[in-house]
């Protein structure tokens, strides 16, 4: 099994993806936008991004260690 990435460019790899910004975004230095990646091979992938740098990379999560994440910062 080949293993998946844990960062792809946005610019390119994602451009189809449907990202939404994080409502606690404000503008100022902690904008953060995610997107779940539907179909092929990255499909059960949440990609993150810094919404200031939207063509860099997006780090990729899977759905439990997302969920582990947020849990983390609670």
């Amino acid at each position: 099994m080949t293993a998946l990435p844990r960062s792809v460019p946005s610019s390119t790899s994602l451009r189809d993806a449907r990202w939404w910004r994080s409502s606690r975004s404000n503008g100022m230095n902690n904008c953060v936008e995610t997107a779940s990646l539907g179909s092929g091979p990255l499909a059960e992938l949440l990609a993150v991004r810094d919404s200031k740098n939207t063509a860099g990379p997006a780090v990729l999560f899977s759905p439990t260690a997302w969920e582990d994440f947020i849990d983390a910062l609670r």
